[in-house]
């Protein structure tokens, strides 16, 4: 057998291991006492994102009255640091609550994905190999930051933070006595110290299975580190060394028998196990405050996802005949973008992605309001060719590219040159729950497409080109918007609807074929500014009817339930819904495609997530990329936010196109979080509808019902995808492999006796080369299972931070697809491991010693600053602590490096000023001065006090030597190196 086979036969063994977590549970502890991996990330992210909101408010001199501990929620953060402006409206976390998961979800996949690799987990005295994941993790995060890729920056984050903190738990850390964090595990440039050597006895046998005692004396009273032996197959070790322990470990049966983690209460050091939790908290948050310092505090929040409101994203065609499309798609996001600037409902982000033939892209993603503007602005319609265009290709990009649960909305009046990435396309919808709508312009009503003058074809889309986007966007939760370009403008009041705070989809359904049909939904007391959307043929018909009977027909433009407009295929309404909570009814009669979407505003909303179980002695689940099974039993983890007080009743896979419905059995996790299990999902399109009782409103002597629904659809598969790459992190001009694996199930369980050949798509939306199969094929006596390989290459010109998001699809002969996600960052290797370095020069003046005294007397701190020789440069400086003016000037050292003279003076009533200097690669450093007090009063000095506008200084690395700053800044304490100013020539 060669290397090869024996590592691929190994990795197939591991991943058919039930439960071989090997670290603090992935996701969930079913013993009640026991702290997880998403407990210590959530934990973390929502202390450290609570302190930078209460750093910003002192800075702004407001009130920030939220206790920062470990009973933080998502909510309790999302609203105080809300509180900071004067926001009023809806408070919404599904954002925020997302992007945690995203982390902790990154951190689970760590224990499938590398669960033998020794320095991912710190097993095996991998000290080393386990510090160097870290820090390339961490620059490879802030380098994702620097390129706004805020997506694959959490992605990249949660792995980091696994590795992390399974060093508390692996190691004997905790068991020396130290109560605070190994701060030299975030610091490359700081040396591991007193590891034990690999000849050197670290335990002893445990006895009578207690392990409390097992670590040698010797080990501790000398403070050397040292962490448990792990192997699932073979039991040798070296001699004398601890082992990690727990039924999996086979190193633990051979002397010195047992082990050391802490991974559970029950584990082998379980009695240690809340307390190296806690140290691997405060460890996750420095690492945190790490990141933060680099990035600044608005896209540190950004990072954490901490925000109101989702992207503003467009993608839109720009050959000839879309002037008056783009012109609209301008006008409807420049009054968004000026109505929200500076609020809390301004969007998280900005998306642009043109598309022509035979082009698309460029993709820009930017937080610059103005940029955005800048851009769209730009866009004009010219050329064209023949009529299909690469509007697939355009939205590929956007999918990718926006977080989770965004909603994108598409452009265009022709058919899709790039319908073959049909498949590719729902794929991402699944799998980011983003939501697409198409505003489709000048749509033939018949099924032809129109003969023009001498049989040249004009620019138009037959309704089989329709029913494409029509697929995409039932397949989203989004809608197929069909109207003439004289009429768009009435139909881009949905896009204004899905910038608002805090929209929750109630309820909605598709008819394809059409069929008449009624429709229920609850409406609850605290629902605000509900509508309704009803797409159909322009013979389809309504009625309306109220919980309390009141009814209204669709030959009603205004009545006592609601006043709509038309435009296109598109019914708006905005519903009357005082005083008439309970069950509504909405009939609709016609017997063409129809969809019916009813929204509203409320915090209340939920986010869900299929998992799949890893059952055994450390049972749990993991984040399952792809369809479920047909037939097959399904996991969902599903969490309530914006109240508190919810009482989830049901939560149900529906059927949308039929009445088909599937309920789950309800497992309490606590904190707004449900495991929702079902059992035998039958073949089918669902959506996941939630059902509960709020008590939320003080003004309600009873619980208000209500019903949610999530707007993407899951849709189950006879066929299984599994692909696993052994590096998510990326270098310029590297290439990977990336196997993957092709099964037929019945009744979600492997047939070992299916034979087929499958067709294979591979694509990524980087369009970096790349080298698949075009079919698999399942052999008789192949156990059920095909394999093949997906080669990458990434350019050496990708620029560190890019994200690159690889989908592999396979199609049986009967059109059943699955398909497998994989996300990717680019990150050049980092040899600048050193901080920047800060060399005081001088303190002038002195201050008086009497506080009245202060405000007449100025003093000044000078120092140099450099990165040296190698570094990579300093690439800003922000103050940190004090209220002053800083100038910069730059001059060349002595040994040739470049320094950074930073002169900065303040009042004698602000004598403490701390500067924190970070590099081109994320380095960070600090330099701090003080003001020497006198002890008699200063005579009093008159001075004059330049007056500008608070911002930190930026120096670009990219000056010349003899450059000077551009002019004098006051910065106050906590504004968090977000603006900056430019070096001078």
């Amino acid at each position: 057998m060669t290397a090869r086979q024996t590592v691929t036969l190994l990795v197939a063994v591991v991943l058919s291991l039930p439960g071989l977590a090997h670290s603090f549970q992935p996701l969930f502890s079913f013993d009640g006492n026991s702290t997880t991996h998403r407990d210590i990330t959530q934990r973390a992210v929502l202390r450290k994102t609570a302190e930078v909101c209460r750093d910003i408010a002192a800075s702004e001199g407001q009130d920030f009255s939220l206790v920062i501990d470990d009973s933080l929620s998502p909510d309790k953060v999302q609203r105080a640091c809300s509180s900071i402006g004067t926001s009023t409206s809806l408070i919404s976390t599904v954002i925020f609550q997302t992007s945690i998961a995203n982390m902790y979800f990154g951190n689970a996949k760590v224990d499938v994905v590398f669960a033998l690799s020794e320095k991912h987990h710190f097993d095996d005295e991998s000290f080393q190999g386990g510090r160097d994941i870290i820090t390339a993790g961490v620059s490879s995060v802030k380098a994702s930051v620097k390129l706004e890729n805020f997506v694959a920056g959490r992605w990249t984050l949660g792995r980091v933070c696994h590795t992390l903190q399974d060093f508390y738990s692996h190691s004997n850390w905790v068991e020396l006595g130290n109560t605070a964090p190994y701060s030299t595990l975030v610091r490359p440039d700081q040396p591991l110290e007193n590891l034990a050597g690999p000849s050197t006895p670290t335990c002893r046998n445990c006895t009578g299975g207690n392990c409390a005692n097992n670590l040698l004396p010797d080990l501790l009273q000398q403070g050397l580190l040292t962490s448990g032996y792990f192997n699932i197959i073979s039991s040798a070790k070296p001699a004398g060394k601890c082992s990690h322990g727990g039924s999996f470990d086979q190193t633990s049966k051979q002397d010195p028998v047992g082990g050391i983690n802490k991974d559970t209460v029950v584990s082998s050091h379980g009695s240690l196990h809340q307390k190296a939790a806690n140290l691997a908290v405060n460890a996750t948050m420095e690492l945190l405050e790490d990141i933060r310092v680099a990035v600044g505090d608005k896209n540190f929040l950004r990072l954490m996802g901490l925000s109101q409101s989702s992207v503003l994203c467009f993608v839109i065609d720009t050959t000839g005949s879309m002037s008056d499309d783009i012109a609209e798609a301008k006008r409807v996001s420049f009054d968004i973008i000026d109505r929200k600037r500076g609020t809390q409902q301004e969007p998280f982000a900005y998306i642009l992605v043109p598309f022509n033939d035979p082009g698309f892209g460029p993709l820009m993603i930017t937080t610059n309001a103005d940029l955005f503007k800048d851009s769209i602005n730009k866009l004009s319609a010219s050329g064209g060719g023949d009529i299909p265009e690469l509007s697939l290709s355009g939205l590929q990009l956007a999918l990718t590219a926006a977080p989770p649960s965004s909603e994108i909305f598409v452009f265009t009046d022709a058919p899709a040159k790039d319908a073959y990435l049909k498949s590719t396309i729902t794929a991402l919808i699944e799998s980011t729950k983003s939501v697409v709508t198409f505003m489709l312009t000048d749509v033939l009503p018949s099924r032809r497409r129109r003969r023009g003058v001498q049989g040249v074809t004009p620019r138009s889309m037959s309704q089989s080109d329709a029913q494409l986007y029509r697929d995409l966007a039932r397949a989203s939760g989004g809608q197929a918007i069909e109207v003439t370009k004289s009429d768009l403008s009435l139909a881009t009041s949905v896009i204004e609807d899905s910038s608002a705070s805090a929209v929750v989809t109630v309820f909605q359904v598709v008819r394809n074929p059409g069929k008449p049909d009624s429709f229920t939904f609850t409406v609850d007391g605290s629902l605000r500014n509900m509508t309704a959307y009803i797409t159909g043929a322009s013979s389809l018909t309504f009625n309306l009817t109220s919980s309390t009977g009141v009814s209204q027909s669709s030959s009603q433009s205004s009545g006592p339930l609601a006043s709509f407009t038309t435009a296109g295929n598109l019914r708006r309404l905005i519903l009357n819904t005082d005083n008439q909570t309970g069950l509504w009814e909405i009939s609709v009669n016609s017997d063409s495609f129809y969809s019916v979407k009813v929204t509203g505003q409320y915090s209340l909303n939920f986010i869900y997530n299929l998992v799949e179980a890893h059952e055994g002695a450390h049972g749990d689940f993991s984040l399952k990329e792809g369809r479920p099974l047909s037939g097959g039993n399904a996991s969902l983890m599903v969490s309530v936010t914006g109240s508190d007080t919810v009482k989830v009743t049901e939560v149900t896979l529906f059927d949308s196109s039929g009445p088909t419905e599937v309920n789950g059995s309800l497992q309490e996790l606590g904190g707004g979080d449900f495991l929702v299990k079902f059992s035998s999902v039958p073949a089918g399109d669902f959506v996941v509808r939630l059902r509960g009782q709020d008590s939320s409103s003080t003004s309600r002597s009873i619980p208000s019902s209500f019903q949610r629904q999530a707007s993407t659809q899951i849709k189950t598969s006879s066929i299984s995808v599994t692909a696993q790459a052994n590096n998510t992190n990326l270098e310029p001009g590297s290439t990977i492999s990336i196997p993957f694996t092709v099964t037929t199930t019945t009744n979600g369980v492997v047939n070992e006796t299916a034979t087929g050949t499958f067709t294979v798509r591979a694509n990524n939306d980087r369009s970096y080369s790349s080298t698949s199969p075009s079919t698999v094929t399942i052999a008789a006596d192949s156990g059920g299972k095909a394999n093949g390989t997906v080669t990458l290459t990434v350019p050496s010109s990708a620029a560190s931070g890019t994200d690159m998001t690889l989908t592999i699809e396979a199609e049986n002969a009967a059109a059943d697809i699955n398909y497998a996600v994989l996300r990717f960052s680019v990150a050049a290797k980092v040899t600048d491991i050193n901080r920047p370095v800060c060399q005081v020069v001088s303190t002038s003046a002195s201050c008086p010693s009497s506080s009245s005294l202060c405000a007449s007397s100025q003093w000044e701190f000078i120092a140099n600053l450099t990165d040296g020789i190698n570094g990579t440069g300093i690439d800003s400086i922000t103050i940190r602590q004090g209220n002053g003016t800083l100038n910069t000037t730059t001059a060349v050292g002595a040994g040739g490096e470049n320094v950074t003279v930073v002169t900065y003076s303040a009042s004698c009533c602000s004598q403490n000023v701390e500067l924190t200097l970070v590099d081109s690669v994320g380095n960070v450093g600090t330099c701090v001065g003080q003001a020497r007090a006198l002890t008699t009063p200063a005579p009093t000095v008159q001075t004059t006090v330049q007056t500008t506008v608070p911002e930190p200084v930026h120096v670009n690395s990219d000056c010349s030597f003899a450059s000077t700053s551009p002019s004098t800044i006051t910065i106050a304490t906590g504004s968090g190196g977000d603006r900056f100013g430019k070096c001078a020539r």
